[in-house]
């Protein structure tokens, strides 16, 4: 930072943003097809195979050019709240309602809005985890967070057992996590899932479930539905301690719309829209308004199999193909659209994550190196070596082309 500049202190970049920043040193841009960019934390989003049309107008009502509601329009609110009564609470006393929901520009921003609101609080998360959680973590300094380290030899197994004694040993009052995990791919489901709320609500520790990747699941049989949520397994949406955070960037598709939302009891929704009263003043009133036929069961059913019928081919050609050039993977991915690969036994210099990364810029592909997902807010582990040093994150969100490309690329790296 220059001498002139001093009131401003370094900000990290998240670990998408880094890569992307160094190969666009080297030439790349998302319009250079020579790029292959398997960095990218964004699904494909033209037409697939069996989803409903991509829309590629939307009009602007008269009063859409005034700010939208911080907390969003009410009509996509009920819409929102309508979809998860109708795919996870059918029959359930308690329903969801327009009042549980809080719409934001931008996963990020929802995110942002529940740190913001947190008090004086032991916020445990998870390692490894989504990048920018790191920094998310370390500017608000009214909580305090708590690593919990989770192991590749034991599939990244993390128990409601585990959970309990994490929250009565450490004092947590709050989770964050991502489900499906982004980078390992882990999902928390069923049984387990629903013991995972019933320990939130015995105990009265939040539970903060990034679910942007929940219709991204490969263990439900084809055909089915693929689908997760924790709101399946709430007693009393304005009761029990939990969050769910979602949105259009990825399981419909559209990450340019920056429409997303927090679901959660009506008293954490309106901490939510005071916090973005301040921090973000709300999202895009055309956008909104665009989305909410999006939200019918129809299009969600039909634009959820084919992203489970494309994405699946995609994980089981990459795992195979990146195993076949000596990645090892500790457990295939539950969810997501990514593999989380160990590097370790490649020949040097291509046994750690950075190098790698490097080097496979070379030959104009992007990955990311493991450690950025070795969540270390404040820096408090300084001068260690990562943990995750000898890992890298593979997205197979782009095209089969383009997985096809990077793989050839990476055999004539490797030798």
């Amino acid at each position: 930072m220059s001498e002139e500049h001093s009131a401003f202190r370094p900000v990290p970049r998240t670990g998408v943003i880094y890569v992307t920043t160094e190969a666009q040193k080297r030439g790349f841009s998302p319009s250079n097809p020579s790029w292959c960019n398997l960095g990218q934390g964004q699904p494909e989003t033209g037409d697939l195979p069996g989803a409903p049309p991509r829309v590629h107008d939307i009009s602007i009502h008269l009063d859409d050019q005034d700010y939208a509601p911080i907390a969003g329009l009410w009509e996509l609110r009920e819409a929102i709240a309508s979809l998860y009564n109708t795919l996870y609470r059918r029959g359930m006393p308690s329903q969801y309602s327009a009042e549980n929901v809080c719409v934001s520009g931008g996963g990020r921003a929802a995110l942002t809005r529940a740190a913001a609101s947190l008090g004086h609080v032991n916020l445990g998360h998870f390692l490894p985890d989504y990048t920018a959680y790191e920094e998310l973590l370390d500017i608000f300094k009214a909580f305090t967070s708590i690593p919990i380290l989770l192991e590749g030899h034991h599939g990244y197994a993390f128990g409601a057992d585990d959970l309990r004694r994490e929250v009565l040993g450490r004092g947590l009052s709050a989770i964050l996590m991502s489900n499906p995990c982004n980078p390992t791919g882990k999902l928390v489901e069923g049984d387990e899932l629903a013991r995972w709320v019933s320990v939130a609500r015995q105990l009265d520790c939040t539970l903060l479930l990034d679910e942007f990747y929940s219709h991204y699941v490969y263990r439900a049989p084809p055909g089915r539905l693929p689908v997760e949520s924790a709101a399946r397994y709430v007693e009393d949406v304005d009761r029990d301690p939990v969050v769910l955070f979602d949105g259009f960037t990825k399981n419909w598709r559209y990450p340019g719309w920056r429409v997303t939302w927090a679901l959660a009891p009506k008293t954490v929704v309106e901490a939510l829209s005071s916090a973005g009263s301040f921090l973000d003043g709300g999202g895009s009133k055309p956008l909104q308004r665009a989305a909410i036929p999006l939200l019918t069961e129809d299009h969600v059913v039909a634009e959820t199999r084919a992203i489970q019928t494309a994405f699946r081919a995609k994980r089981d050609w990459l795992l195979s193909h990146l195993e076949q050039l000596g990645v090892r993977v500790d457990r295939a991915p539950d969810g997501t659209f990514y593999v989380w690969g160990c590097v370790e036994k490649l020949p040097p210099p291509f046994n750690d994550g950075m190098s790698f990364f490097r080097a496979a810029l070379d030959h104009e592909v992007i990955v990311v190196p493991g450690e950025f997902f070795d969540i270390n807010p404040g820096k408090r582990r300084h001068g260690r070596a990562s943990r995750f040093k000898g890992y890298v994150r593979f997205s197979f969100g782009p095209s089969m082309s383009t997985l096809e490309a990077a793989v050839e690329r990476f055999g004539r790296m490797l030798g």
